[in-house]
Formats: C-alpha cells, structure tokens, sequence
C-alpha cells in the first residue's frame, strides 16, 4: 500500500489545482495521488499557520520538514520574503509539486528531496516546522523531534501541529524529552500547535 510520506512515483497521476485563500492573500496549489491532503489545505496546516503569523515570532532560517505539495513554506515565504526558507519530504512527487506551486505562487524557496534530514545539511536553522506524517508511525515522528535538535541554531525553535487524538500528549512527552521544554501555545477543534526551544 503506497502512502504520502513513501516514494511513490509509480502511482498513477490525477493532478489539480486548488486555491486557498489565507490572510487576505489567493494562493493556488497543484496537487496529486499520493500526497497529503490532495482535496485542498487540510485544517490543521491552517491553524498551524494562522498561530505561526499571529505570533509572528520566526527568526530568519526556517525549515519544513514534510513539506508536502508545499503550502506551509510558500505561504511563510510569502509572508516574510527575507527569511530563508527551506522545505524537504520523502516523496519525490510532493517535491516536484511544491517546486511548481513555489513558482506558481511567485516565491523563491529551496526545496529537496529527503528521508527526515538525511540530505539536510545545515545545522543552523533559527526554526524547524512540522505537520508530521501521522501514518508513517511514532519512529519517524520521534526521529523528526529528535534531529531537530541537532538541526537547529541554540536558541532555535521547533513548531509543531498534531492532532490530540493521534498522540499530541506522547509528543508533547518525546519533546519534552529531547528538548527539555515544550509548550503548548494553541488548541483549535482538537489540534495542538507545539513549541520548544533548544
């Protein structure tokens, strides 16, 4: 069975374009089978991303780690032009699709295929954004919590949206863990935006 967060480039291809309407602004998406929430922005992106410019606390290197057909870091992008903003997923075809929905929506942001961060090679990112792939079970979750903390400057920060029934309190307990510290900052219809600071 092919998932959202596997190389699934043999699947066949049923792509569309979405729009999605987010703080005054029209952005348009491409999406296709085998990505996460092909249908359009799923609700916990946009809660994630209304905390994220409500508190308007990123600093100036930001990465997206399961970035999917994009939506996450093209709108941050778009709404800080001056932060670096890079954006990496497993799936080969989530990547080509956030690399045309970046062009499409006018944004310049680095995008590349990797497993987690086995092909990130900075370690100096002020902040790390994740909707982590839920089905690909709690290794790769822990593994994204885990190795943000080597990825990030001291001081940076990892951001989370995880819904509360899919395991937001185990999560809040591995951040804990790994970080010494995890806040949560919102709850919106069952999903919880996570902080912590290295």
């Amino acid at each position: 069975m092919d998932h959202y967060f596997t190389d699934n480039r043999h699947l066949a291809e049923n792509r569309k374009e979405i729009s999605f309407r987010f703080w005054c602004f029209n952005y348009t998406f491409l999406t296709d089978n085998g990505v996460f929430s092909k249908g359009g922005v799923d609700f916990g992106t946009q809660v994630f991303l209304n905390t994220l410019l409500k508190r308007d606390e990123l600093q100036d290197t930001i990465l997206d780690v399961g970035c999917g057909y994009g939506p996450i870091g093209i709108i941050i992008k778009h709404t800080y032009p001056d932060k670096h903003v890079e954006m990496v997923d497993v799936n080969p075809r989530a990547i080509a699709l956030a690399k045309e929905n970046a062009k499409a929506n006018h944004v310049d942001v680095q995008i590349h295929e990797s497993d987690v961060y086995a092909q990130v090679t900075g370690n100096t990112y002020t902040d790390i954004l994740t909707n982590p792939p839920i089905r690909a079970g709690k290794k790769v979750i822990y593994e994204i919590f885990e190795k943000a903390y080597d990825h990030l400057c001291e001081g940076g920060c990892l951001w989370v949206v995880i819904r509360k029934q899919q395991g937001a309190n185990s999560a809040v307990n591995k951040i804990k863990e790994v970080f010494g510290n995890c806040d949560i900052i919102e709850k919106e219809k069952g999903y919880w935006i996570l902080k912590a600071k290295k």
